[in-house]
């Protein structure tokens, strides 16, 4: 016998399926536009050489700015070697910790190239397949969630940037070799923590680029859909 309420549920659990599909695309693209920023974060040298003036690190560090440039470049080239190297500094000395905590801070780095091929790979497919069949649902829900990251960075930044720095190490690093003894690791004199500062207000200010860029793109391609 033929009911009803059962071509409902069929039907509706039909409708949920693909919805459920677009939310983790959403979810998954927002996990690329995030680890983009970081990366390009990383990538963007220009920012530490504009603190070196304007943090005024080479009085505060008694460095020179050649021995700061030259230390910041390694590191962050090790950072994004994808190799297994090891961590020795040109000419600032370092302990064992301070190795250790470098390498701690590769793995990671390690971590979120890995999520950008991942979430790259799935956003390619999942954009494809959207445009394909004209829709633009995807452009507006990934804005929306990716809204939540930069309010809530920014409301913690205003509250207390200190103490949102402890609570960051302490929830991706295991141990405390993050806390530099500056007698056997003056390289934290080179990396301000206002640096850090900087450098997570351009993480914020890249994902609400984004934010406005997939805004403008759904409203535009909306408009001509619609025409």
């Amino acid at each position: 016998m033929y009911s009803p309420s059962y071509a409902y549920r069929v039907k509706t659990k039909k409708q949920r399926k693909p919805k459920l599909l677009q939310i983790l695309f959403s979810l998954t693209f927002s996990l690329f536009i995030i680890a983009s920023a970081v990366k390009l974060t990383l990538m963007f040298r220009p920012l530490y050489y504009f603190d070196i003036e304007y943090l005024d690190i080479v009085e505060q560090s008694n460095f020179s700015r050649n021995e700061i440039v030259e230390n910041y470049n390694y590191v962050i080239d090790y950072l994004m070697s994808p190799k297994e190297l090891k961590f020795k500094l040109p000419s600032i000395p370092y302990s064992e910790y301070g190795q250790i905590h470098f390498k701690d801070v590769k793995n990671i780095f390690t971590t979120v190239d890995i999520l950008l091929i991942v979430t790259g790979l799935f956003s390619a497919v999942g954009i494809y397949l959207n445009l394909r069949h004209k829709n633009l649902d995807f452009l507006k829900r990934t804005s929306t969630m990716l809204t939540i990251l930069p309010i809530t960075l920014l409301i913690a930044f205003m509250i207390n940037f200190d103490t949102f720095f402890v609570i960051f190490h302490k929830i991706f690093f295991r141990n405390d070799y993050w806390i530099f003894d500056p007698n056997l690791d003056p390289i934290i004199n080179i990396l301000p923590q206002e640096f850090f500062y900087h450098a997570a207000l351009l993480i914020v200010i890249l994902i609400i680029s984004s934010i406005i860029v997939l805004k403008l793109l759904y409203k535009k391609f909306s408009k001509i859909n619609h025409y």
